[in-house]
């Protein structure tokens, strides 16, 4: 139940300054991370290249998640220290961790240089920022809302929302000075780890600016009245009054925020590059002016969110997002590739076979291989983007697949020895090429043909989404939980929702488009989760912008 704020009072100096401190602190945090995300195509080549394409790109992108897995663990365990001991000190922890993992990948051998140990280590240090960002994210929407005047909270922590998109923005930024300053060729092969290495000087940078930092006000006056939290995770999770609280923050509130935001930034990225075949250049700087244009409409809703509420914005994001995806996917292979659009609907596609044969190609160990005549087409034809119909076959039968009026008999690869597969796999795909290109299915969307204003406004529209679920949330999170608890209480769903939920996506919607044959396939797992939010939220979701967040109990 709301209760009455105490009286407003204004941001001293001091207090602009940490705030200011502590979303710098964080956007060189997202920088940190999200490096990997952007370069996920030449690390799989670097790291994984001890499976074929599809495989190495996939499993990429599983390192990639693996870093969102285990954020809900960093959340518990810096939420608990932030809870116990202060916002600041955590924070230093935090920075260090991500910083010096970021650096170690710069100078990481390669798969060709040590073997298995190359992924092996990327994923350990892929999991080691994971654990430092759960820790990070809590404790900056925290420490900016306990310092934020009344009525102000969603204006001030929607700063800290913009964190996460400008973090992205300028590791493309590096990227794509990087790449423009020695050549692709050279930056495929060497210069990719230059940004990783940058990292130390952010490092530096950032860890001069937590110490700078002073404490909570609202922590250090609880800790000088003894009342912090002795055991955060028993008051936070073993109590059925806060974790219903926490529950309701996941299902209801950051998973759909979480799907949201990496459609519209992550998954959009990876459509325009590995679905429509949009050089990676054009792609990059598309979605970095779509996030520069975007980028004020975080603090634009957050502060809209202290007029007229966090939940009406949050929820009307999440129900537009989920009834124009779609379209709007639609609209980016209309505009980026006209060519691929054009082959789509006229040269249809069939796949005839034995669906015994037919696998779910989703491999997360990267070790399983697909050489039944079902699964060698099927990986072919995603790889190129081709959307194709399945059919069923007799038992036993050999895979075909028709393309326009030409018909094409698939192989099978068990019991062929490794240079038997090779001749045959060499002969087939020439051949399934030679159809594909006929057909009229583009290898690489044309530069001409891209028509970039439209583009750049639908990827724009992609990101207001995103400020719509993200700018007001950190406040209502804050909002949700009392003092004594709040680290520890809000970092497990917000990291859940976006750690498991969001982090998960590009992987999981790269398997559905490959499991269907069908480019926009994948877009039904945002949407579906998008809409089940919606519909908890506002059931048994809670208004919470007029409640007194300096109450240590609700």
């Amino acid at each position: 139940m709301a209760t009455a704020q105490p009286a407003g009072r204004g941001l001293t100096p001091e207090e602009r300054k940490v705030i200011f401190a502590s979303s710098l602190g964080t956007i060189f945090e997202w920088y940190d991370f999200y490096l990997y995300g952007s370069l996920a195509a030449i690390i799989a080549k670097q790291f994984f290249a001890g499976t074929d394409p599809n495989t190495a790109f996939i499993f990429a992108l599983l390192a990639f998640a693996a870093g969102f897995i285990v954020r809900p663990f960093g959340a518990l365990v810096f939420g608990r220290l932030g809870d116990m001991i202060g916002r600041k000190y955590t924070f230093l922890v935090t920075i260090v961790i991500m910083g010096t993992s970021t650096f170690i990948v710069g100078i990481l051998p390669n798969y060709a240089s040590i073997g298995l140990a190359a992924p092996v280590i990327l994923i350990s240090l892929r999991i080691l920022q994971g654990l430092a960002l759960g820790g990070e994210y809590g404790g900056a929407a925290t420490y900016v809302a306990e310092h934020a005047p009344d009525h102000k909270r969603g204006a001030f922590t929607s700063w800290i929302q913009t964190t996460a998109t400008l973090g992205l923005f300028l590791s493309l930024l590096v990227i794509l000075g990087v790449r423009t300053a020695i050549g692709e060729e050279a930056f495929a092969v060497w210069g990719w780890r230059i940004p990783f290495l940058v990292s130390v000087i952010l490092l530096g940078v950032s860890v001069w600016i937590r110490l700078s930092m002073s404490e909570s006000p609202a922590f250090a006056r609880m800790k000088a009245e003894g009342k912090t939290s002795k055991a955060p995770l028993t008051e936070a999770f073993a109590q059925w009054k806060n974790l219903k609280l926490v529950i309701l923050a996941l299902l209801g509130l950051t998973a759909g925020q979480a799907v949201v935001w990496y459609t519209g930034q992550f998954y959009a990225l990876f459509f325009l590059t590995q679905s429509l075949k949009v050089d990676l250049s054009t792609a990059n700087i598309l979605i970095a002016l779509a996030l520069v244009l975007a980028t004020p409409f975080f603090v634009i809703f957050g502060t809209l969110s202290d007029k007229i509420g966090r939940k009406p914005i949050i929820m009307a994001g999440c129900l537009i997002a989920a009834v124009t995806y779609f379209p709007i996917f639609s609209g980016l292979t209309h505009y980026a590739n006209p060519a691929l659009e054009a082959a789509l609907k006229n040269a249809p596609v069939i796949v005839t076979a034995d669906p015994a044969t037919c696998q779910f190609q989703f491999n997360p160990t990267g070790t399983k291989k697909f050489t039944s005549s079902c699964d060698i087409v099927k990986a072919k034809l995603s790889a190129a983007s081709v959307n194709y119909e399945n059919v069923e076959s007799a038992p036993g039968s050999v895979a075909t697949v028709k393309i326009g009026d030409k018909v094409l008999t698939s192989y099978d690869a068990n019991g062929l020895s490794k240079e038997e597969a090779a001749a045959k796999d060499k002969a087939f795909s020439a051949e399934l090429a030679g159809d594909i290109k006929a057909a009229g299915y583009p290898t690489k969307a044309n530069p001409d043909q891209i028509n970039k204003p439209m583009v750049l406004l639908l990827l724009f529209i992609l990101v207001i989404y995103v400020t719509m679920v993200y700018g007001p949330i950190a406040a209502m999170l804050v909002e949700m939980f009392p003092t004594r608890i709040r680290y520890t209480s809000m970092s497990l769903p917000y990291h859940i929702g976006n750690g498991w939920f969001g982090g998960l996506l590009p992987t999981t919607a790269f398997a559905l488009v490959a499991f269907k044959g069908d480019i926009y396939f994948g877009l039904w797992y945002p949407i579906v989760i998008a809409v089940a939010t919606f519909i908890i939220g506002m059931l048994f979701v809670r208004e919470t912008k007029d409640y007194d967040i300096y109450q240590t109990e609700r």
